[in-house]
């Protein structure tokens, strides 16, 4: 039986929303059948990029970007906020969802994170598989990975860490005041380390994309031919950041309202990932959802669900606030990432205070 081709290419330095620009042209291309499965080599300009259901208030220093030059971004997947730069190298992987795995996106992600984790073992480190999302070496992450599904396509893409400025990653990103002392940058770099500290030197960037196909090639089962961007997929990139991913609307596209005395707030840490809700009640006992917004670092797919569970929940009675989430899921066809249907009930509850 032959195995599945895949095309490998590199897209080379692009700014930040250029390159999740490039991720939608290429979902959109593929789903059209206009290119074949590939896996893709990503370089950025500096930027902070939030993850798809994130706020860019609440997640990056504005000003610490505007005065070191460092563009600020959203993508098109879910997760946390990262700082990104030549330093590292992102990776991507476009194709039918029912080639990996059992195609659900828990065993999507255990699939491609072994097969990169074993492939960047052949640069001399010992990387593995951590749940739910990270490749780590020695217990300290390397690279973060998130995906989702469109259709029958799906985006899986992750970064690996080749070189790190503490002060700028940990800068550009709203962590807490005391993180950015001498040693609480010591103390946050401890949580992840590079392929420069790993292996005493950074490696050409050749090696490690040959590394990563050896990996995915032998342990997913695929064929792998290097090959060129599209033309297709450049026109589409460029009307995409042009009219949506480059533009302000979508980068702010989730607005901090958390200030606005009629709107709850509250969050819940689940083991997905946290999941904050924003809500205002309606009626004469406020009895009711006038408006929900779910954001955090958490995954599900298709990420445009989040959006229809929000109008689902628009009037609903808060003593129904389970009943009415349990049946939207029931409903619709969702993948999630170890976060539950419960999770974002908690969330609502605890911006309710418990009601």
């Amino acid at each position: 039986m032959s195995k599945p081709r895949f095309r490998v290419i590199d897209t080379g330095l692009r700014k930040g929303q250029e390159n999740i620009a490039f991720d939608q042209a290429m979902i959109d291309a593929h789903r059209a059948g206009e290119i074949p499965n590939t896996i893709r080599f990503i370089h950025f300009k500096p930027v902070a990029l939030v993850g798809r259901h994130q706020i860019v208030e609440q997640e990056v220093r504005e000003e610490f970007c505007h005065d070191n030059d460092i563009d600020i971004g959203r993508r098109i997947t879910g997760g946390g906020a990262i700082y990104l730069d030549p330093g590292q190298m992102g990776w991507a992987i476009i194709c039918d969802r029912k080639l990996i795995g059992d195609g659900s996106l828990g065993s999507i992600t255990a699939e491609i994170c072994t097969a990169a984790a074993k492939g960047l073992s052949k640069l001399g480190l010992e990387a593995n598989f951590r749940p739910r999302n990270d490749i780590e070496v020695k217990g300290r992450k390397i690279s973060g990975t998130g995906g989702f599904f469109d259709g029958n396509t799906l985006i899986y893409q992750g970064t690996v860490l080749g070189q790190v400025d503490p002060v700028k990653m940990f800068g550009a990103l709203n962590v807490a005041s005391d993180k950015l002392s001498k040693r609480g940058l010591e103390d946050a770099s401890k949580r992840v380390t590079t392929l420069h500290e790993e292996l005493g030197h950074l490696p050409d960037w050749e090696e490690v994309k040959a590394a990563l196909v050896e990996g995915f090639s032998k342990y997913l089962g695929i064929d792998v031919d290097w090959g060129a961007v599209s033309e297709t997929e450049e026109l589409r990139c460029r009307a995409l950041y042009t009219e949506e991913i480059g533009t302000k609307d979508f980068i702010y596209d989730l607005q901090d309202n958390s200030r606005d005395k009629q709107v709850r707030t509250g969050q819940h840490q689940s083991t997905g990932g946290m999941v904050k809700a924003h809500v205002r009640l309606e009626g004469a006992q406020n009895e009711r959802l006038r408006e929900v917004l779910l954001s955090g670092d958490f995954f599900v797919t298709p990420p445009r669900i989040i959006y229809d569970l929000e109008a689902h929940l628009r009037r609903a009675k808060v003593e129904e606030i389970d009943e009415a989430i349990a049946a939207f899921f029931k409903t619709h066809e969702v993948g999630m990432l170890s976060v539950t249907p419960q999770d974002f009930a908690i969330a609502i509850k605890n911006a309710l205070g418990g009601t």
